[in-house]
């Protein structure tokens, strides 16, 4: 699937994706025209992966792509199709690359071409209160209300019957049916990607987007990043409570209560029916299974296997907890 807000400016020459990361193309490739930057699953064979750490060897045996920007110490674990880019890191050059072909995820200025709604076609189809700002290329579905100060900025695509609050920000958003996002939340900004340096962190390109599935409900003042590479998602019938930040790449199954105050770090996965309590921490690039429930306050450290029931920091098994906290 092509990047439906992001401007892909592919395909680039491979020689010129080597020079921008200042590998020297030992192997003379020249003529081959790379499409698009994607992770190892989705990438296709006309397109350049990355793979940087051990926990994604499973993927990186399987991956499509005929490049892949990785490390000299985990460039044997490709498949014979794939050929290695050999990096010191893998990740600054990934942004740069990423960078190459969607310039404009760089930055999240705010949207210079938005109008009052009252200026649009949805002022009479669209229940809407004071001081509503709509972007470029916004839909909206049937039935929907919106807020006062509400801005919906480019790139947003809203479904039936969605109730939107009001002082509410939406961007590079996919919002299905019967969704409602209460007060105060800001959904589809750029993730906290970047990489520390002394002249200047150097930001990391965002050209995911957030998917919101059917007959769910983000609380007040939740926030939901947008993907990096690939998107974030909220599942069918997932509740959250207020002030639930969500950050990028997270996928969040179907049935899911998520109480107040929850933190994601990114590129985590959690399964269906997951309850998680109050003030819970979840770290990045954790598989949490299905049926899971997590206790408030805990703080998730490392995979969580479906059905099991935990609490504390770093979380345990909750009858374990139990029995050493009496």
């Amino acid at each position: 699937m092509s990047n439906p807000f992001f401007e892909n400016k592919g395909p680039i020459e491979i020689e010129d994706i080597l020079t921008r990361v200042k590998v020297q193309n030992k192997s003379e490739y020249s003529g081959i025209n790379i499409n698009d930057i994607k992770d190892l699953v989705n990438a296709s064979n006309k397109d350049i992966t990355f793979f940087h750490s051990k926990k994604y060897e499973s993927a990186a045996s399987q991956t499509k792509a005929p490049f892949c920007i990785t490390t000299k110490n985990l460039s044997n674990k490709l498949p014979n199709t794939c050929k290695p880019i050999e990096v010191d890191n893998v990740l600054v050059s990934t942004a740069m690359i990423t960078t190459m072909f969607y310039p404009d995820a760089i930055t999240d200025d705010f949207d210079l071409y938005t109008l009052n709604i009252e200026k649009t076609s949805y002022n009479h189809s669209v229940n809407h209160g004071q001081n509503i700002l709509i972007g470029k290329d916004v839909k909206i579905g049937s039935n929907c209300s919106i807020g006062h100060n509400t801005i919906i900025e480019s790139n947003v695509i809203i479904g039936d019957n969605c109730s939107i609050g009001s002082n509410v920000i939406i961007r590079n958003t996919l919002i299905k049916n019967n969704v409602s996002i209460l007060d105060g939340c800001v959904i589809g900004k750029k993730g906290f990607g970047f990489f520390p340096s002394k002249n200047g962190n150097i930001r990391y390109p965002h050209i995911g987007i957030v998917i919101i599935e059917d007959n769910c409900e983000i609380g007040c003042g939740s926030t939901i990043d947008r993907g990096s590479l690939s998107n974030t998602i909220i599942g069918k019938n997932t509740f959250l409570d207020n002030q639930v930040h969500i950050a990028h790449n997270n996928k969040i199954g179907d049935n899911c209560i998520i109480a107040g105050q929850v933190g994601f770090a990114g590129s985590s996965t959690l399964g269906n029916n997951v309850m998680i309590g109050g003030q819970a921490g979840i770290s990045g690039h954790l598989k949490v299974g299905n049926n899971v429930q997590i206790g408030g306050g805990s703080g998730v450290i490392k995979d969580v296997s479906d059905n099991a029931k935990v609490m504390g920091y770093p979380a345990k098994d909750l009858k374990r907890f139990i029995k050493e906290n009496k």
